[in-house]
């Protein structure tokens, strides 16, 4: 292990790969056109497709009928708009076909046929009240559960809205309504969202100490609430770019217990922060399928200025800016290597422990640290993946189900040697935060399957630099 650790930490470049989800593809070869150079796109048809707009489909598409393509650029301009119709998200499979009209040797006719998802999903809530699988299954204690009911309806009116209804109760409690239209101009290039809710808590994370969440836990009353809305909007020209703009408004609302536990809590160590917020990120995503990417590249930058000068009893004032890089290559063969860097920055220095957060919360992690969190200030994380194609991806029907929208799936297993690397800058807690301003690297080995409906599940082996090993379960991509 000693050999891959000092293997990866001198291995940092970017990768990436390319998979089907089970769609095929046929497209015109090039070489069987002697002429001329160029392509007509006499018709475009859509098939299967029973919930979806015309109109949503042909957003994506980098053509539209009676386009003249060069014959160079036509394999990929339709490989292209295959795969920007599979990240929608809408479709568990699209198959696309090219078809030379008869008679003719500069005129082709292209179809797709779409397999839909089941996009109503009335889901019971049974669910973990720790920040994540690992950090409950360390202590099995089945009394921290949430339940409830989670309404989705993706794809609502057949437009790409989506509708979430959620009601979660239990040991944390959420009330949340949120609405989204992709598209309010004729162009398809403005959207918009909005949301409200409320969530409160019997037992919270009132502090981190030795690197580990301290909780307080109140049976009678609810020690935290938070009360939040916000609108929102996207604007996405093309297809790769995409900036989105968010205002919110948060209440949170404290017992006396959380402050004399923690004074550093809150702003102004007072009960009631109430604020305004505003944050806005540019996204560049060019990955090749983003449920499990392997080849292309992402970017985005990110900043969220907390407290716009509206309430001042106290004042909040936090601001911070983040970004992510991705890069996904094919090695050789089944071989696949990618590296992502992500860092962020505040600029308010000392910050309270609510509005603080480090490493160990969300995708903000290293690989092997999973049990731990560094609250800091400012933070970098470099993360490798040697990926190995076990199982390339494959189709799978059960002609037991009927409906399509399950009896059809797409399936692929990789084995996934890593290495993270992080630093951590904490200039106000070291006392009680000893893995800040240290150097944190974490490496192993795992096996990641890959399904329908965007899921992923990983099984990780992990070791890092103060000698902790463990075995880890993750439901995202590693990067």
């Amino acid at each position: 292990m000693k050999f891959l650790l000092t293997f990866f930490i001198l291995l940092q470049g970017t990768c990436l790969f390319s998979i089907g989800f089970g769609n095929s593809t046929s497209f015109i070869n090039p070489d069987t056109i002697q002429e001329p150079e160029k392509v007509i796109i006499r018709k475009i048809t859509f098939k299967g497709k029973k919930i979806t707009k015309d109109r949503i489909i042909q957003r994506e598409l980098l053509f539209k009928e009676n386009d003249t393509i060069p014959v160079k650029e036509l394999s990929y301009i339709l490989q292209q708009s295959r795969k920007n119709l599979v990240n929608t998200s809408l479709f568990n499979f699209v198959i696309l076909d090219s078809i030379p009209v008869e008679g003719t040797s500069d005129e082709i006719d292209v179809s797709f046929k779409f397999i839909e998802r089941w996009y109503i999903w009335p889901v019971p809530i049974f669910e973990l009240a720790d920040r994540n699988f690992n950090a409950w299954l360390k202590k099995m204690d089945w009394s921290r559960l949430n339940y409830g009911v989670y309404l989705t309806w993706n794809n609502f009116r057949g437009r790409r809205e989506k509708l979430i209804v959620y009601s979660r109760f239990g040991y944390d409690e959420k009330y949340e309504l949120f609405y989204q239209i992709p598209y309010i101009n004729r162009k398809q290039t403005w959207g918009t969202g909005m949301a409200i809710g409320l969530s409160q808590n019997h037992e919270m994370t009132y502090n981190s100490i030795d690197n580990k969440e301290v909780y307080y836990k109140s049976e009678g009353i609810h020690p935290k609430k938070e009360f939040f809305a916000y609108g929102e909007a996207y604007h996405r020209k093309g297809i790769h770019n995409t900036n989105w703009f968010k205002l919110g408004y948060t209440k949170l609302q404290l017992t006396d217990s959380v402050l004399i536990l923690n004074p550093d809590y809150s702003f102004g160590s007072d009960n009631i922060n109430e604020f305004f917020s505003f944050y806005y990120q540019y996204r560049s995503d060019y990955r090749d399928y983003k449920q499990y990417p392997l080849i292309g590249h992402y970017f985005d930058v990110s900043t969220e200025k907390k407290g716009l000068g509206i309430f001042n009893n106290p004042e909040v004032n936090t601001l911070f800016i983040q970004t992510n890089i991705r890069k996904y290559l094919k090695i050789k063969g089944r071989f696949f290597y990618s590296s992502g860097f992500s860092t962020k920055i505040s600029l308010f220095g000392d910050q309270p422990y609510y509005y603080e957060k480090g490493l160990g919360y969300g995708r903000n992690f290293l690989r092997g640290y999973e049990y731990y969190v560094i609250d800091a200030q400012h933070y970098g994380i470099l993360k490798n993946n040697l990926l190995f194609e076990l199982i390339p991806l494959r189709d799978l029907s059960f002609n037991f189900i009927k409906t399509e929208k399950f009896s059809k799936l797409y399936y692929a297993f990789y084995i996934n040697l890593f290495t993270d690397i992080g630093y951590a800058v904490d200039n106000y807690h070291t006392a009680t935060n000893p893995l800040a301003n240290e150097l944190l690297v974490g490496y192993g080995i795992g096996i990641d399957f890959v399904t329908y409906y965007d899921f992923v599940i990983r099984f990780e082996y992990s070791l890092n630099i103060q000698g902790d090993a463990g075995f880890f379960i993750h439901f995202m991509p590693p990067l």
